[in-house]
Order: structure tokens, then sequence, then C-alpha cells
């Protein structure tokens, strides 16, 4: 099988697709790698509880942060990490854990000050992102072997701010990177938090940052729902899908949110994209508020002046949660990146 171009681009949605259906179908029967999709399970089957049973791993970071990983199936299996985003938790990856966990290691945790892991007595920073990331990967990813790494998100960032701190682990511990609704900088500044006016089209950062550093409780209500699925999804979101999000969203610490939001207001990691010197795929939704498709493409370029993109896929329709609303999609490119990568099949 001819191995694809770096220079690649797939755009999902009316843009552009490489290939043919044909030929995209014949790669598909070549592949060595799958997972479960939603056409064969019933609907929104891949969003209900996990029916395997989690290893539970608890990774101590050097100022004694406790970090909660949660581990799904064969600990010899090809392994899997997922990285979620801010205001979530390991369980976010609950569609692609019950696609890929009969088959692969999956392996997700919860960033610090999410879910069952502490904060820690750091500074919440993108080195802190870096270092909790290479903690898990340290404790998880056995020697001689090397993961498909994907986040979301913050979870994106966390794996680019890991590629800038730990250059010399990228090689080490990663065989590709799937970055999904992501970006490494400006993320204020091409935000869309709240309609506006057309002629004014973004919140200003003076407004927005307090915004993401915002401790305010939320409470489950139809307004909280609503703005939920105006912010982190689409029009077209299902209701399961948004109350999957919901869910998971409003167990976010207060704190921990305002905090991380705090400090995502400020970010700047690009210098880490250069060292992502793995086949390394990008994907966003053209309905993404929070990180839009400008982000992407930016990462794709910088991914393409260093010889290491492999695909840009634009989701037309899709919110920020695109392993959610786009499971099949999502999946479907980390099918082929294990491909690409050539990791061995369990």
């Amino acid at each position: 099988m001819k191995k694809p171009s770096r220079k690649s681009l797939l755009v999902a949605g009316g843009i552009a697709l490489v290939g043919t259906a044909v030929g995209v179908a014949a790669a598909r029967r070549r592949r060595s790698h799958s997972a479960v999709q939603t056409k064969d399970v019933a609907p929104h089957a891949l969003l209900a509880p996990p029916s395997l049973e989690a290893d539970e791993i608890e990774v101590t970071t050097a100022d004694g942060a406790r970090l909660r990983v949660l581990a799904y199936g064969d600990p010899d299996a090809q392994p899997l990490v997922f990285s979620h985003g801010w205001t979530c938790n390991a369980l976010f990856w609950t569609p692609q854990i019950n696609a890929f966990a009969d088959r692969y290691r999956v392996i997700a945790y919860d960033q610090r000050g999410h879910g069952a892991s502490s904060v820690g007595t750091r500074v919440l920073r993108p080195d802190v992102l870096a270092d909790d990331l290479a903690a898990v990967l340290d404790a998880t990813v056995p020697a001689g072997r090397r993961a498909v790494l994907a986040g979301h998100s913050m979870g994106g960032m966390s794996i680019i701010a890991w590629a800038e701190r730990h250059p010399e682990q990228v090689h080490e511990k990663a065989a590709a990177v799937l970055l999904a609704s992501t970006g490494m900088d400006n993320l204020v500044t091409d935000a869309a938090l709240v309609p506006l006016p057309p002629r004014f089209p973004r919140v200003p950062v003076a407004v927005a940052r307090p915004l993401l550093g915002s401790t305010m409780p939320f409470a489950a209500s139809p307004i909280t729902t609503r703005a939920l699925r105006y912010v982190a999804l689409s029009p077209s979101a299902t209701a399961a899908e948004v109350e999957f999000c919901e869910k998971i969203v409003l167990e976010c610490p207060r704190r921990t949110r305002g905090a991380w939001g705090r400090a995502l207001s400020v970010l700047d990691i690009h210098e880490g994209l250069a060292n992502l010197t793995v086949p390394t795929s990008v994907i966003v939704g053209t309905a993404d508020r929070l990180t839009p498709p400008v982000h992407a493409r930016r990462l794709a370029d910088g991914l393409e002046r260093a010889g290491n993109l492999e695909h840009l896929l634009v989701l037309d329709g899709v919110g920020h949660m695109s392993s959610v609303e786009a499971i099949d999609a999502f999946d479907d490119e980390i099918v082929h990146l294990l491909d690409r990568a050539g990791a061995p099949v369990s």
C-alpha cells in the first residue's frame, strides 16, 4: 500500500476530498486496524458507560499532585493515549473507549484539577500540562512501545506543550498524534464565546479573559444547556450528545475551570509544533466557536512546514466537541494513524 503523502489534505464537508469513494473504500478494506462505528451499534450506544472495567492507575507528580488514569483493554495491546480538554475528564473519551478498547489498550487520564485528579501546588501553566502528560506516558506506555496520542482542546495543547518541553520523548513515546479542536496561541482573540452583531465578530480580549477565568457556579438548567450547545457544540448536535457533554462539564470544579481558563487565555506554545516529528493530523469542525478553523489551519501550516502534517480534516457543521459529534470521522483518523505508524495489531 502506497504511503499517504505528508502533504495530503482531507477536508470533510465540502472543500476538497483527496481520492475517490472507490479508492477510499479500498484503502479501508486494506487497513489492519479498526474501530466500532456508530452504524454497528444502537443509536448513541457509544456514549453509554463503558462495559469494560478500567484498570485505575494513580500517577503522582513531582509536586505531589495525584493524577487518575483509567486504562481499558489488554495491557499488552497497542496503546492509545487520550488527553481531554478544559472542564472535562477522562470519561469524555467514552465513545473512543467503547470503540477501541476491545482491540487496544485505551488510556485516558483526568487532567490536573479535573475529575479525580488533585490540583497540586504548581501554578497552572502549559509546562504543567506537559509534565503531567510525560508522567502519564512514563507510567502507562511500556519501554519499547509507542502510543498513538489524541488530544482534544486543552488536551491537544497538552501534547504540543509536551513536545515543546520534552522533545526527546516524542519519538520514544509517540507513534503518531491527533490534534482535535485545539490551538497553540491567540485563543481569546479568535474565539466566538457569545453571540454578537456582525460589526462585532469577536468578544474583546479584555472581556473574554475574565469569562474564561470565571469561577461562577454552573447548575443544570435549560439556560445552561442552551449556552453549552452554543459555545461547545453545534446547532445540529443531538440531545444525547449535548446531555453527555453537559454532565461532564458540570462536574468540573469551578476553581479548576477558572484557574485553567486564566492559563489558557495567555497560552502560547507555538514552538512545540516543530517538535511533533511523527505523523500528526488535525481535526476541526466548521461550527467550532472555542477553537475555530483558523487555529487548525495555523497548526496544519506549521506541521506542513516541518514536514509532519498527515491530514487536516475540516468537518462540516461540527462544533467544538468533535470526538462526540463526529465519532466515526474522529475514530477513522485514529485508525488511519495506527496504520500509518505501523502499529501492531492485537
